[in-house]
């Protein structure tokens, strides 16, 4: 829904204002802080339409307004001036902490800069694990119940029931496993799934439904070793927006042990380019309507294998905290493909 000049302006100027100082935004403060020079009755029937359109909203406290999820994604998406900040010294800054350490290491560094520099919470998905395989193995536990043994090129080993819909027989098994270790060993299992598609038409069916059924299996032992790691939690509690009650700060804690919902979201996130904004109440993925996230993926050696980001209440300063997150992702990116 566009919105003309005027009613740009005013939003901007609610949304900034709100951010700042947390208290609903009257039209008299509107007409001094926005620069237009407007009588206050052009000003409230022009809130009043922002309000009929769902960019604000007014809280039954007060006469002035807030801004709505909708209004912050209008402001973060065609309203927000980011502000230079000086990205010099605070790669000189990062650079100490993202460098000459262990890969674990630089990755819990970097959610710690994440958090000291926007004093929320720093979050970092550890670098997306490549599911490649050495060698599998079929062991028959029981009639349609076979054990998946997984050997990856370092020597870890991943286990995984099947339940299949055949009883194959030891020496199939064998057979099967045979033909994937000759053909696929040392590929991901995502490469052996396309493979399949095109190179097993010649077998019998229920050999490629093993195979299959082998292929998605590992694909997921080997996802399942991602994890997230979190700084700066306690910072969250300091914010008003989002330990206000007991219902809240029990999702918030739960967000942070679960971390199930965190890593959709980064999982979500680190598929797109550049810095990305979630805004709770808008987003199914932000489990608090006061929440918001700002994320960035990051590469090693040119490929995206993760994301990082700053978790925060909507009425963060949005100016400030992406080129934070920007710049932490590209030196994480850097110092990640030379560590």
């Amino acid at each position: 829904m566009q919105l003309d000049n005027r009613a740009q302006t005013l939003l901007k100027a609610l949304v900034e204002r709100y951010i700042a100082d947390g208290q609903p935004v009257g039209s008299r403060a509107l007409s001094k802080i926005s620069g237009l020079e407007l009588s206050p009755a052009t000003i409230r029937n022009i809130m009043a339409d922002l309000e009929e359109m769902g960019f604000v909203a007014s809280p039954h406290t007060s006469a002035g307004r807030v801004p709505t999820p909708r209004g912050y994604r209008v402001f973060v998406d065609t309203l927000l001036t980011v502000k230079p900040i000086d990205a010099s010294s605070l790669e000189s800054k990062l650079q100490l902490q993202l460098q000459k350490h262990s890969s674990q290491k630089i990755i819990a560094n970097a959610a710690q800069v994440l958090s000291s520099l926007s004093q929320f919470a720093g979050v970092v998905m550890t670098p997306r694990h490549e599911s490649i395989f050495q060698q599998i193995e079929f062991l028959r536990l029981s009639e349609k119940r076979i054990l998946l043994v997984i050997v990856a090129p370092n020597g870890d080993v991943q286990n995984r029931l099947l339940l299949t819909n055949v009883d194959y027989s030891p020496s199939q098994l064998v057979q099967a496993a045979n033909y994937i270790n000759q053909h696929y060993g040392g590929l991901s299992f995502d490469d052996v799934r396309t493979r399949l598609q095109n190179e097993l038409r010649q077998l019998r069916d229920d050999m490629t439904a093993l195979m299959q059924a082998a292929v998605e299996a590992g694909s997921d032992a080997m996802a399942n070793t991602d994890d997230v790691v979190i700084s700066g939690e306690r910072n969250l509690l300091s914010v008003s927006d989002l330990s206000a009650n007991m219902t809240s700060l029990r999702k918030l804690f739960e967000m942070f042990e679960q971390k199930t919902g965190l890593m959709q979201l980064l999982d979500v996130s680190s598929k797109a380019t550049g810095v990305q904004i979630f805004i709770g109440g808008e987003s199914q993925l932000v489990p608090m309507d006061d929440m918001s996230v700002v994320t960035a993926p990051y590469e090693v050696n040119g490929k995206i294998v993760g994301t990082l980001g700053v978790i925060g209440p909507t009425r963060m300063a949005y100016e400030r905290v992406i080129p934070i997150v920007d710049i932490t992702a590209k030196l994480l990116s850097n110092a990640l493909s030379h560590s």
